[in-house]
């Protein structure tokens, strides 16, 4: 087989894989770099780096293999963009966190957040206390969005970007 057909299937593989992984461990883990993710990330690009390009250190299997990973990701997401039952697959739903001042802590454990955390957040978007919240999202980005119900406070999003 043609050297750089074989890189090309050995990206698509290794893309495939890390969209799956992504998919188990949540989309909360996009949102939290700190410096052991960011670690973690170096690790991974390292790590299947050969498993991608295998021998082939040229620069030709580098473009090849760079420039099949940004063809896959815009494929794929064409692909998202047109099936509902892969969009369904791939991307999890928005999670509503606090409603109308109560907080549903049955989600947050499921999606690992203390308590402290969404403190955190919610004071970060000016409001003082839970009970002042009308709905707190965990967006499909790993995002926490926060409106409160008050019409004075300008609403923001915040990143999350550290882990518990």
């Amino acid at each position: 087989m043609n050297p750089y057909i074989d890189i090309v299937i050995r990206c698509i593989c290794v893309y495939f894989f890390m969209v799956i992984a992504l998919r188990i461990f949540g989309k909360k883990e996009l949102s939290q770099l700190n410096a052991s993710d960011i670690v973690l990330i170096l690790l991974i690009s390292n790590a299947v780096q050969n498993a991608m390009v295998g021998s082939d250190v040229s620069l030709e299997g580098g473009i090849i293999a760079a420039f099949s990973l940004f063809l896959i990701n815009y494929v794929f997401k064409k692909v998202m963009l047109k099936s509902e039952f892969v969009k369904n697959l791939i991307q999890e739903k928005p999670e509503i966190l606090i409603h109308d001042g109560i907080i549903d802590f049955k989600i947050l454990s499921k999606l690992d957040i203390t308590s402290e955390e969404l403190d955190e957040v919610i004071r970060e978007h000016g409001v003082e206390n839970y009970k002042h919240v009308k709905l707190a999202m965990l967006e499909i980005n790993g995002s926490i969005s926060v409106i409160s119900g008050d019409e004075s406070l300008i609403q923001t999003k915040h990143k999350r970007n550290h882990k518990k």
